[in-house]
């Protein structure tokens, strides 16, 4: 079963990747001491899941403006370490069909004990990351078989949501809740040369690099946020969507618009 260590590895690779300089990638390694020293920062889960979790990192980041130039560094991976604390925690209830919440959030002495160790790679350096997790199911689940787990939790696919875990996303995210964007459905693309684009004309058949029978993407901004397949509603085109992106990823699309 999916448990929170598991949504803070996926979702880590992918926020470290995207928010960090140089676009770094998050790999599993053998734990191995830290040279330089370390800090880090620790949390405890409070719900349906609950315990404390560890994140060390190697001090020698400090040194590279990763979070950004002119940034505190340490309360830039502070922000963005609780970002991914938050997301997993959001995850944790489609994925897993529990809900928990981040609390207790404070800057992590040294764990006497390491659950996984990764390296955080990247173009300026390597880096080692160490984490500790502590994190079990409330004391209200562990008495429940785990076949009573209701099926609308166990039957939902990988990336879909419930439509009930922004509070773990971003405190004061309900003021964003009412703001309307606009959503696209985008069949297939192509690259053509501009010659071929100049010549064509009415009748004309444009071939995309999508099958028919492959989903339809569903993006607001140039992010996709759902996917889907094609439907007609009283003679509209209407996406029933079969896999929805993380509430994280779907914040995302909001902050390429603004």
């Amino acid at each position: 079963m999916t448990g929170y260590l598991d949504c803070w590895i996926e979702v880590a690779a992918a926020l470290f990747s995207q928010a960090l300089s140089g676009q770094p990638e998050l790999t599993e390694s053998l734990p191995k001491p830290m040279p330089g020293g370390s800090f880090g920062f620790e949390w405890v889960l409070a719900g349906e899941v609950e315990g404390r979790f560890v994140v060390l990192l190697d001090a020698s980041v400090l040194e590279m403006p990763l979070v950004g130039e002119g940034v505190d560094q340490k309360a830039g991976w502070s922000e963005l370490l609780r970002e991914v604390a938050d997301a997993a925690a959001g995850d944790m209830l489609p994925k897993a069909g529990q809900k928990c919440r981040v609390e207790g959030w404070k800057e992590a002495a040294a764990a006497s004990q390491i659950s996984r160790a990764f390296q955080l790679k990247s173009g300026s350096g390597v880096w080692t990351i160490l984490v500790r997790d502590e994190t079990h199911a409330g004391k209200h689940l562990e008495s429940v078989p785990q076949s009573s787990t209701p099926q609308r939790a166990q039957s939902a696919p990988a990336g879909l949501d419930e439509g009930k875990s922004f509070s773990a996303i971003s405190p004061g995210i309900e003021l964003l809740l009412d703001v309307e964007l606009e959503a696209a459905l985008r069949f297939g693309c192509r690259e053509m040369p501009l010659g071929e684009i100049l010549d064509l004309g009415a009748g004309d058949v444009v071939e995309l690099d999508r099958h028919v029978t492959d989903p339809v993407d569903m993006l607001v901004g140039d992010r996709i946020v759902a996917r889907g397949e094609v439907v007609l509603i009283n003679g509209n085109f209407g996406l029933r969507v079969t896999e929805v992106a993380a509430p994280r990823k779907r914040l995302e699309s909001i902050r390429c618009l603004f």
